[in-house]
């Protein structure tokens, strides 16, 4: 049996040894969100946050839509900025 703990662990590991740098600052950014209980993400407030381009956000949580195990990412609406909707995934 394992703790809560425990799994973060694993899964920070997983994060470091699967994603580029770019993704693995926005992944933190999510988690860190969903820890607050944030679900929807805009790309151009997570760019302003990471000193990233809302381009570089864009393009990288569509790939985090397609590959990440951690999260379920899902664009969900556009209003003056891509709408991420974010939820945990049970691994």
């Amino acid at each position: 049996m394992t703790n809560s703990g425990d799994e973060e662990m694993s899964a920070g590991n997983r994060i470091r040894e699967h994603y580029n740098d770019t993704q693995r600052k926005i992944l933190y950014y999510l988690l860190t969100g969903l820890r607050r209980g944030k679900h929807y993400f805009k790309s151009k407030y997570i760019a302003k946050e990471l000193g990233l381009s809302p381009k570089e956000v864009g393009t990288n949580m569509g790939i985090l839509a397609d590959i990440c195990e951690e999260l379920n990412i899902i664009r969900w609406s556009y209003s003056n900025s891509t709408t991420w909707l974010v939820t945990s995934r049970a691994i």
